[in-house]
């Protein structure tokens, strides 16, 4: 009976003692938990150029990329990107399996209430892209029955379903384009700055812009909603407003070279 005890004894010392650890470690700031590893973890598709996407040489490169390794160079970590689809990385910050994603994140009402976001690094149009012959698509209004692709969970199926368009899913821009060229899919819905730099890249594929929504979206950084204020306070203070936030609503067309802004403008915080 008394090793029983005793038994029992250690086995709630050993529960206890990971309850505190556990406990500790959630109550730890995430800016805490950035330091002690030494890095910061960054959700990101790596398929969608302009914003995160592989070179010519295979290199992870892109407007969200450089934005990352500024954050980690600032908080003095390493930035370690871990690539995605789309449907996944979401979740993934609320997991836990993420520190921030950066990845061209629309910031909608829905969004806010399941995440935290910083303010916003750049905007975005929405346009409908269609074929060159196409002849039946001028407005947003004309999406109604007609067949679009992008990966579910996007703010551009969103767009597309409530316009009433029939949108199919898909992994990442490059199968969209693929199912839009073939004449698959009547037209796809993405970012203006998207468009361009695909035409900059293929200037000679026959697609064109066929309508742009109204609305213009925010586009910032997503982290876990939860209290992270020393974390988001350091965000603040490490990440520079970049002069291009405002070319990717002006000037799209030249969205696709990123260039730091040298000054201590910050940034503030959405709730």
């Amino acid at each position: 009976a008394m090793v029983l005890a005793a038994a029992m004894m250690l086995t709630g010392c050993s529960d206890n003692n990971e309850k505190t650890a556990t406990n500790a470690a959630q109550s730890q700031d995430l800016l805490e938990q950035i330091k002690t590893k030494g890095e910061v973890v960054i959700a990101t598709e790596g398929t969608w150029s302009p914003w995160t996407y592989h070179d010519e040489s295979g290199k992870l490169t892109g407007y969200d990329i450089e934005i990352g390794r500024l954050i980690a160079d600032r908080l003095g970590v390493k930035a370690h990107f871990v690539e995605g689809k789309w449907d996944g990385l979401l979740a993934g910050i609320s997991a836990g399996r993420y520190d921030i994603m950066i990845n061209g994140v629309d910031v909608t009402p829905e969004r806010q209430k399941a995440y935290s976001f910083s303010q916003p690094y750049a905007y975005n149009k929405t346009v409908v892209v269609v074929s060159e012959s196409n002849t039946t698509i001028h407005s947003m209004q004309d999406l109604k029955d007609k067949k679009t692709a992008n990966t579910i969970s996007s703010t551009y199926a969103e767009v597309g379903e409530r316009y009433g368009a029939k949108v199919s899913g898909v992994d990442d821009l490059n199968q969209t384009f693929e199912l839009l060229l073939s004449n698959r899919i009547d037209a796809t819905l993405n970012a203006e700055v998207v468009y361009y730099d695909y035409k900059r890249v293929h200037p000679t594929a026959p697609i064109k812009i066929a309508a742009i929504d109204d609305n213009v979206t925010s586009v910032a950084i997503a982290m876990k909603k939860t209290e992270q204020r020393n974390f988001r306070l350091k965000l603040i203070e490490s990440l520079a407003i970049w002069p291009r936030a405002e070319n990717s609503r002006n000037f799209p067309n030249t969205f696709s070279v990123p260039i730091f802004q040298k000054n201590k403008n910050s940034l503030r915080l959405m709730s």
